[in-house]
């Protein structure tokens, strides 16, 4: 099995990656949201805008 980022044999202690380094890279993607799965439902994008209105109000 190759590593996900890299192509890289995969350790078996850190499977599917190769190392510590693209394990992270992996969960910044995940943190990130480049990870995401596109929607053409539009309730979709009105919980959306929902959520970046109230986002907004929120004091930081």
């Amino acid at each position: 099995m190759a590593c996900p980022i890299c192509n890289r044999k995969t350790d078996p202690k850190l499977r599917p990656f190769c190392s510590k380094r693209c394990a992270d890279v992996d969960l910044a993607k995940w943190l990130t949201g480049s990870y995401a799965i596109p929607s053409d439902n539009p309730d979709d994008y009105d919980a959306l805008a929902e959520e970046l209105d109230e986002a907004g109000r929120k004091p930081h």
